[in-house]
């Protein structure tokens, strides 16, 4: 019977292993209760004899100093090749602490990459103790053997072969490695076109649960909660006036700025209240809101959903029958459409004061000068075209960061993916939801 003792520097060592060519990481610290459960099951009812007592409690004290008994030999590692059979056998003890055959052990690994190869065996012959050092050699033949597509045959202590059970048994999560082959342009265009058609179907059917969720609100059954919308709309709305205001303020300053460069050169400084009024009314103060809100909110809603997809918490909803997208998307969608309106209120507000500021510090404009110009100039139909600019960029951002979200691969770098991918596309279809209401405006001449 085999031991295995697991110091803790080995065990450090054997972590990192592990959890880079394996897809589970097993704990360090209990695999001798592993060995000892694994070998004694099915025996715990039946009665001992003499001989398996005797032989039992030689293996309690070599548990408790393994590396005290078997050979003393260095450890060794001797290769042969018969045809497409590599043949890897593995003798002495073999500790962290004394001396590994590391060429030999390179030139195994270098072998199995080698043309002729189909096939691994790796056994033992006299191997006396052993530790951590031998099992993660053996981890990185079976690893290596398995992806070049090479039958790996174990011939090993049981103990270790409960080991390696244990570490292949899982498969390791989607998103947790990183993805080393990159696809040149071409293939990754064609990799993102036959893609489309999945990811089509798939943003409809959230857009379809999204509309059923708002069925059964619309009807008194949804599973949303009043504290969860008042929650979303404090996060939407108080806690980000601030950073909305003050951007809106100097893009205000700027555009008074850019607009006067050739307004003065003509003595029409005056027209810089209408150029700004106009401007911040109609599209730009939604726009800036809405590039604010895609930055602050929509990551922060992805974010959010995602680590509950990592956590298993979306899962543990359905399982109680909750719809996660009646409580986790719906007052979400629900306050950011309805708050980004009022934000751009704030935001058209804020710009047209910063040109005010231009106006009366720069253009040697009275106040009552660039209010009154701004009244003549500016119509109420701006305004509510920048409404209806705010609305459109509120159902997008908050479409793009929940439907990230809830789509998230669970792992860490699955929600980092989420939420840049989330910003990403919310800025996009601002910019397409800006260019194709422009559009149907000046077709509509509104």
């Amino acid at each position: 019977m085999y031991f295995v003792s697991f110091p803790v520097t080995a065990g450090e060592k054997l972590r990192g292993k592990l959890s880079s060519a394996c897809p589970v990481l097993v704990n360090l610290g209990t695999l001798q209760g592993v060995f000892m459960t694994a070998h004694s099951t099915g025996r715990k009812d039946e009665a001992l004899s003499p001989q398996e007592q005797a032989a039992e409690s030689g293996a309690n004290a070599l548990q408790a100093n393994p590396l005290s008994k078997g050979p003393e030999g260095p450890a060794a590692l001797v290769l042969a090749q018969e045809g497409e059979v590599v043949r890897v056998t593995l003798s002495g003890a073999w500790s962290l602490e004394g001396t590994l055959p590391s060429q030999d052990m390179q030139r195994a690994l270098a072998l199995l990459g080698k043309k002729g190869v189909g096939r691994v065996e790796i056994g033992v012959r006299d191997l006396g103790a052993w530790d951590s050092s031998l099992l993660a050699f053996v981890v990185d033949m079976r690893f290596l053997a398995d992806k070049r597509g090479l039958g790996c045959d174990l011939f090993l202590p049981e103990a270790m072969q409960e080991l390696l059970r244990l570490a292949f048994a899982v498969k390791s999560r989607e998103g947790s490695g990183r993805d080393k082959k990159k696809l040149g342009f071409l293939e990754s265009l064609g990799a993102a076109a036959l893609a489309f058609p999945a990811r089509l179907s798939d943003v409809l059917e959230f857009v379809g649960d999204i509309a059923l969720a708002l069925a059964r609100l619309v009807r008194g059954k949804s599973a949303m909660r009043g504290k969860d919308f008042l929650a979303a709309l404090y996060e939407c709305s108080v806690s980000s006036l601030g950073i909305v205001a003050i951007t809106n303020l100097l893009f205000g300053l700027i555009l008074a700025f850019v607009g006067s460069v050739q307004l003065i050169s003509f003595g029409a400084q005056i027209y810089v209240a209408g150029l700004v009024g106009i401007g911040m009314l109609r599209v730009m103060g939604a726009v800036m809101v809405g590039v604010v809100m895609s930055g602050r909110v929509g990551a922060a809603y992805a974010a959010l959903i995602g680590t509950m997809q990592v956590n298993e918490e979306v899962d543990a909803l359905e399982t109680m029958g909750i719809p996660p997208v009646d409580f986790l998307v719906l007052p979400r969608l629900l306050a950011l459409t309805l708050m980004i309106p009022l934000l751009t209120v704030v935001a058209d507000l804020m710009g047209m004061v910063g040109g005010f500021l231009v106006g009366i510090s720069i253009l040697d404009l009275t106040p009552a000068q660039y209010i009154q110009s701004t009244i003549n100039m500016v119509n109420y139909r701006h305004g509510l075209v920048g409404l209806w600019y705010a609305t459109s960029f509120g159902m997008v951002i908050a479409f793009f960061g929940c439907y990230h979200g809830m789509r998230c691969s669970r792992s860490a770098q699955g929600v980092g993916r989420a939420t840049t991918t989330a910003v990403v596309h919310s800025l996009v279809g601002i910019i397409v939801t800006t260019a194709i209401i422009t559009i149907i405006c000046n077709v509509l001449n509104i």
